[in-house]
């Protein structure tokens, strides 16, 4: 398969790969936190993990852990360039579709970039959901509901 200069690039250099350590605490300094979210399955072929560092809402660095196909491995690296250092997002600092533009990605591997999207999406739930918050709880004064 021919890949794009761009995803060839991506895929060689791996810019960002690596774990990141939690971030012990320091008394006078702000804490700053690392989150980790993963998803897929090594043994389908496709895996990607992403550690984030945040500080009062900004993405301070992140790092990826991924299996796959260089068009995986190209769009994490990508990814995780790009949100270092910016307000932390739940959404992908582009659209599958544009990724896979970007990339060069065949029709047949978007599913790939579907992963990439949740293991950066249960990431950046994991830093946006306030602490002691269970997201699997529903409160029907937190959605808006009115009584009947």
């Amino acid at each position: 398969m021919r890949y794009s200069e761009l995803t060839r690039r991506y895929f060689e250099a791996a810019p960002h790969a690596g774990a990141l350590a939690a971030v012990t605490a320091t008394p006078g300094v702000p804490t700053q936190h690392v989150y980790r979210g993963s998803a897929g399955n090594r043994e389908r072929g496709t895996w990607v993990q992403f550690d984030i560092q945040v500080l009062a809402g900004r993405c301070l660095d992140a790092r990826f852990l991924a299996f796959g196909c260089p068009h995986t491995i190209a769009v994490a690296a990508w990814v995780a360039e790009q949100v270092s250092g910016t307000t932390l997002r739940a959404a992908l600092p582009e659209p599958v579709a544009a990724l896979a533009q970007r990339f060069a990605v065949p029709a047949e591997k978007l599913g790939r970039l579907l992963i990439v999207e949740d293991a950066w999406g249960a990431a950046a739930h994991k830093a946006l959901t306030p602490p002691g918050h269970d997201p699997t709880s529903v409160s029907v004064h937190a959605i808006g509901l009115k009584e009947l």
